[in-house]
């Protein structure tokens, strides 16, 4: 039997590099993770374009989060109507292993200015757990419309629904 790499289990974050976006794009093409995000998946252009804007602004932080080798998705802390936010995406093949978990605590070890916010969408019931055992409370409850496209209801809205219910939290320490 050959020896495995001692490492293969472990969790690292590192700069984004350009041949990560074909995996993030792949990732998010994933109709289960839409559905657990309520975030309808970009088509190739438009996610390279939204991509190539979010490495090139020096005021936001991105990381890819690699599981030993393999890209497993990527996390990232931005501003948004004058809050620090956080937000991650893991490949589904990576979900349920504690992956996210060990890339917020780790990022959040980067990102030190508080408080941090992130959004979650109420059924998305891994995340909310990450988000929590990565120290984060819960703040506010919102239910969205939806607007006419995209945005975190546009997903609903392919699916029927009227508006989807997210949830705001904290991390102030």
């Amino acid at each position: 039997m050959p020896p495995t790499d001692p490492r293969a289990g472990e969790v690292f974050l590192r700069a984004v590099l350009e041949a990560d976006l074909p995996v993030f794009y792949e990732h998010q093409r994933d109709p289960e993770a839409n559905r657990q995000a309520a975030f309808p998946a970009r088509g190739r252009a438009a996610f390279m374009e939204h991509w190539g804007k979010i490495v090139a602004d020096e005021a936001v932080v991105t990381r890819t989060i690699l599981r030993g080798e393999k890209v497993a998705g990527n996390v990232v802390c931005f501003e948004q109507s004058g809050r620090r936010l956080v937000g991650y995406w893991l490949g589904r093949e990576f979900w349920g292993r504690g992956i996210a978990t060990a890339a917020l605590l780790e990022f959040l070890t980067e990102v030190t200015e508080r408080p941090l916010h992130a959004y979650v969408a109420r059924h998305n019931l891994g995340s909310i757990r990450v988000l929590e055992k990565c120290g984060f409370t819960l703040s506010a409850e919102r239910s969205e419309a939806v607007p006419g496209a995209g945005g975190a209801a546009g997903a609903a809205a392919a699916a029927g629904d009227e508006r989807v219910d997210e949830l705001l939290y904290e991390l102030v320490s």
